[in-house]
């Protein structure tokens, strides 16, 4: 099992939520299908997404991700080798950046195990937050 961490950018200056439901829709129908789990994160135009499964399906999703003409700069932040799913109830978890971003996220991903995981996704929220 792997797990993969990555950043991108919405072409749009800020996805609609039409936008954003679509994504989930396709992301949790894709993900059951395919065995994978993981969480997304927006906020603004900016996407954090960690996906865990089968290496050969979590490839294949990326590269499905990476052909998505809704986003763009692509930054894969990490890709490694894991033994316990951090999201194993989840076919697609979610959370966008209204209200305090930074306190949702927190608690969103209070049971993550792994501390550097917890500590990309935290931090991705404080930035926006503030951003924000």
């Amino acid at each position: 099992m792997k797990q993969l961490v990555y950043i991108s950018t919405s072409r749009s200056e800020v996805p609609s939520l039409t936008e954003v439901e679509s994504i989930l829709s396709a992301s949790r129908r894709n993900n059951a299908r395919d065995g994978l789990t993981g969480l997304l994160i927006v906020g603004g135009r900016r996407f954090l997404q960690a996906l865990e499964g089968p290496e050969a399906q979590l490839s294949a999703a990326y590269a499905r991700i990476k052909r998505d003409p809704r986003h763009f700069a692509l930054v894969e932040l990490s890709r490694k080798p894991i033994t316990k799913a951090s999201f194993p109830d989840w076919a697609m978890g979610y959370e966008a950046g209204r209200g305090d971003l930074a306190e949702l996220v927190y608690q969103l991903t209070s049971m993550i195990d792994e501390p550097s995981l917890q500590a990309q996704l935290r931090g991705f929220a404080q930035l926006h937050s503030k951003a924000a």
